[in-house]
C-alpha cells in the first residue's frame, strides 16, 4: 500500500503531462457538398486577417496548411473551388490536483487529548493557455462554409522549432478530418 501512495503522484503527474500534449479535433461539415468537385484552394485573406494570433503563427499555420492539403492531391490556384479561412480562440485553463490522502483521522493528540486531527493536504494548481484553432474551408461559388475543423490544445512554448512542429501537428491531426468520409 505505501508503495502505490508513493507512486500516485508520479503517475498523475504523468497524466497530466500526457493530457496536455495532446489534441483534440473535431469536424463537421456540410451533408449536402460533394467534396470529389473540390480540387484546388487558395487562402482567403479577409477571414485570415482577422485571426487573432501574431503573424509569423499565422504564416506557420498557412504553410502547414498548404503542406497537408497538396499532400492531399489538392492544389493551390487563382481560380480555386474552395477557400480556406483560420480563426483562433484561448482559453485559460486552471487544473487543480487535490491529493487528500490523509486528510483527517480521529485519534490521539498528545496534550491536545482525543480529537480530530487534519492529515496533510497536497493540493497543486497549474495554469496555462489553451489555444483553439479553427479551419473552415467555403465553396468558392456558393460563398458557404462547407468544412470546418477545430483543434484544441496548449500551443504556446518558447522553442520555436517545437512551437513550428506542434502547428503542423495540430493541423495534420485536423486535415485527417478532411474530406469526410461519405456514410
Amino acid at each position: 500500500m505505501k508503495k502505490l501512495l508513493k507512486l500516485t503522484p508520479m503517475f498523475l503527474l504523468l497524466i497530466a503531462l500526457s493530457s496536455c500534449s495532446s489534441v483534440q479535433v473535431a469536424a463537421d461539415y456540410d451533408r449536402e457538398a460533394n467534396f470529389d468537385n473540390y480540387k484546388t484552394f487558395a487562402f482567403f485573406k479577409p477571414g485570415i486577417d482577422k485571426a487573432e494570433i501574431n503573424d509569423i503563427d499565422k504564416r506557420r499555420i498557412l504553410r502547414a496548411i498548404e503542406a497537408e492539403l497538396m499532400a492531399k492531391g489538392y492544389t493551390k490556384s487563382e481560380n480555386p473551388d474552395m477557400l480556406v479561412s483560420i480563426f483562433t480562440k484561448s482559453n485559460q485553463r486552471v487544473d487543480i490536483y487535490n491529493n487528500a490522502w490523509g486528510n483527517g483521522a480521529w485519534g490521539w493528540g498528545g496534550y491536545g487529548g482525543w480529537g480530530w486531527r487534519s492529515g496533510w493536504n497536497n493540493n497543486q494548481v497549474s495554469t496555462t493557455t489553451e489555444g483553439v484553432l479553427f479551419i473552415d474551408l467555403i465553396d468558392t461559388n456558393k460563398k458557404e462554409l462547407i468544412w470546418q475543423g477545430s483543434g484544441t490544445g496548449n500551443l504556446e512554448t518558447r522553442n520555436m522549432e517545437k512551437k513550428e512542429e506542434r502547428i503542423k501537428e495540430f493541423v495534420a491531426e485536423m486535415l485527417m478530418l478532411f474530406p469526410p468520409e461519405e456514410k
